[in-house]
């Protein structure tokens, strides 16, 4: 007869991953109110509810900071770019002119998700960042990998990560041994992919070694 309930309406919607079903999930964002109600009849408001994401699947409530997950599909599409951002940093680092590291590097790209890559493609964007890092030091050059690189690091596995490392160490491998602004270069992936000093060195060692 008397009670508490929250009415509720809709702010906004989108997609997310669902964290109740496990994949990707239309969502309606939902805002809420309190009232005491009496007889089924809303008497005094009791405050404003937390807002929170509604599944259209499940129905079920999430908080907002489900939206901090990327979607299955926002995942592939960071972990493509990813892999693109490592190939052009480990080739601008050497191995530019040698045709094994830049066959290494179209594979790696086309496997992450960009299956049109051509070597063509490959060498026209080299030249451009090139350029452009001629320009700038290799403090900036870090920054920008770091931006392809960082957002990604927080949602994958330990696994996830090396691998990523491996992608570019394949690739300064495939000219020869590491030149040192091979390593350089992929220190600095490790440091974004928050890969401790010791873990780089032992993933660099394993990708020598002959499987």
């Amino acid at each position: 007869m008397a009670g508490v309930r929250t009415s509720w309406h809709t702010v906004d919607d989108g997609d997310f991953f669902c964290p109740g079903c496990g994949g990707d999930r239309s969502y309606r964002r939902r805002a809420g109110k309190r009232r005491f109600v009496l007889l089924g009849v809303p008497l005094l408001s009791r405050g404003q509810v937390a807002p929170v994401l509604e599944c259209a699947a499940c129905h079920g409530h999430f908080g907002t900071e489900s939206l901090d997950h990327p979607t299955t599909n926002r995942l592939a599409l960071l972990l493509r770019d990813a892999v693109h951002a490592i190939a052009l940093t480990v080739l601008t680092a050497g191995g530019r002119e040698n045709r094994a590291a830049r066959e290494a590097a179209v594979h790696s790209v086309r496997s992450a998700g960009y299956t049109g890559c051509t070597e063509e493609q490959l060498l026209t964007l080299l030249a451009a960042v090139s350029a452009e890092r001629d320009s700038a030091d290799s403090v900036s050059a870090e920054i920008e990998l770091h931006e392809a690189l960082a957002p990604l690091a927080p949602h994958l596995a330990p696994s996830g990560r090396e691998s990523l490392l491996l992608h570019g160490a394949r690739i300064a491998l495939a000219d020869g041994p590491y030149c040192s602004a091979e390593r350089e270069a992929l220190a600095a992936v490790g440091r974004s992919l928050r890969i401790d000093e010791d873990d780089v060195d032992r993933l660099l060692a394993r990708a020598r070694t002959p499987s």
